[in-house]
């Protein structure tokens, strides 16, 4: 166990099982004083209701919540939405997109509140603790961080609700919980329990912002967003700030089972996992600005974009969100975006969104280049020599294998 003894710590809270253990844990085996940081990332009332009084009744001397959904999504969900990051062509990285914020407003607060460490409630087998010691390490390189997982003796549910029974500490987690959750207005994901096999199908019992596509409905519903830079700022043209248009975007879409992923990815620590994710209206978003693209961005200018994309999936996914190359690729990426403006309207269907119409005052598809009838503008006969010079390597190489004397 580490040798520092902190005065009062600031605890990434979530009010769960495993958080509700560690500010008493943090009480008695450092006698310190803890301030439970609530980050508001749109994960719903009925984890936030009550739970300022929660903490306090597991020990904290405060509990600050700090309502972040908005400049979540304007800072952190859209950046990621416009360089396309997705991480193992499959996931929306709703966890890791979330966490650099998460422990940004908790670095924030112990600042505000005299803390002199951070603490959070991350296992030592997941992704999370790199995430947010990454960010600690960036923006409070002085604050030591606690991470009890990594050093008490807990290790399990019963023995955690017998931690708690003990102490006469209230907690409405049991020890037959199913899934591991984690939850925001991006997505939800879920593990653990039968996905833990990846041979079994996931329960429908698993899914939770999404029906069944099976049971969706027998008509498809459009929706038209309309974008700026990059960024939706209306929805079937009504304007709408980040929060209500992606909220509205996840009803519609979650009612016509749009989003869900189930996927066996490889985590940063070496293992792979089993995830089932859950991100109706991120999917729409995603999908419509990838159609937006296709009539705007230029064929280099998008080959560029994807390339960028990868790179930020990986900073994105590894915690690495503080970093000068964030900042230089999303910069490279925000200077493309710059030109993404206009609507397009995606079709909801039987669990797939898919673009149907886009339209750009900054569009580069012509119908008069584009047609296959006749036209003033496109002299075909141009096309050979283009072939010619375009195809020249490999003209040199074949003439040089067939008339080696010819081509010294």
């Amino acid at each position: 166990m580490t040798s520092f003894h902190p005065r009062k710590a600031a605890l990434a809270y979530s009010g769960g099982l495993d958080t509700s253990c560690i500010i008493p844990w943090l009480v008695e085996t450092y006698g310190c004083e803890v301030v439970a940081v609530v980050a508001d990332v749109g994960q719903g009332d009925a984890e936030l209701k009550g739970i300022e009084e929660k903490a306090r009744s597991t020990g904290a001397c405060d509990c600050i919540c700090i309502d972040l959904r908005r400049e979540f999504l304007e800072q952190y969900v859209f950046p990621m939405v416009i360089t396309g990051a997705v991480y193992e062509g499959r996931y929306l990285m709703g966890t890791s997109i979330a966490r650099p914020i998460i422990a940004k407003a908790q670095v924030d607060v112990a600042r505000q509140t005299g803390c002199d460490s951070l603490a959070h409630g991350c296992t030592g087998k997941g992704n999370d603790q790199v995430r947010f010691e990454s960010t600690y390490a960036a923006l409070g390189p002085d604050l030591p961080v606690i991470a009890p997982w990594r050093i008490w003796d807990l290790k399990s549910r019963e023995q955690m609700l017998a931690y708690l029974r003990v102490r006469n500490i209230p907690c409405a987690a049991s020890a037959e919980k199913i899934y591991s959750r984690d939850a925001n207005i991006w997505h939800i994901s879920h593990e653990g329990g039968e996905l833990e096999d990846p041979w079994n199908a996931p329960p429908e019992d698993v899914w939770m912002r999404t029906v069944s596509p099976a049971q969706a409905p027998d008509k498809p519903v459009d929706v038209q967003i309309t974008f700026k830079a990059g960024r939706p700022v209306a929805l079937d043209g009504r304007p709408m700030d980040p929060v209500a248009l992606l909220t509205s975007l996840n009803t519609t879409a979650g009612a016509h089972g749009v989003g869900r992923v189930d996927l066996v990815e490889n985590r940063l620590v070496g293992m792979k996992s089993r995830g089932a994710y859950e991100t109706p209206g991120g999917t729409i978003l995603m999908e419509a600005l990838r159609g937006l693209e296709q009539i705007v961005l230029d064929r280099s200018t998008m080959l560029w974009r994807q390339k960028l994309a990868a790179e930020f999936t990986t900073l994105v996914y590894d915690g690495q969100w503080f970093t000068p190359v964030r900042e230089a690729v999303w910069a490279g990426a925000a200077k493309i975006a710059e030109s993404l403006d206009g609507d397009v309207v995606v079709r909801c269907f039987k669990g797939a969104a898919t673009t149907v119409k886009r339209r750009s005052p900054n569009s580069l598809y012509s119908q008069a280049f584009a047609t296959f009838g006749e036209d003033e503008v496109y002299d075909q006969k141009h096309a050979e020599g283009f072939i010619r010079l375009l195809s020249l390597p490999a003209r040199i190489r074949a003439l040089k294998r067939l008339h080696p004397e010819h081509t010294r």
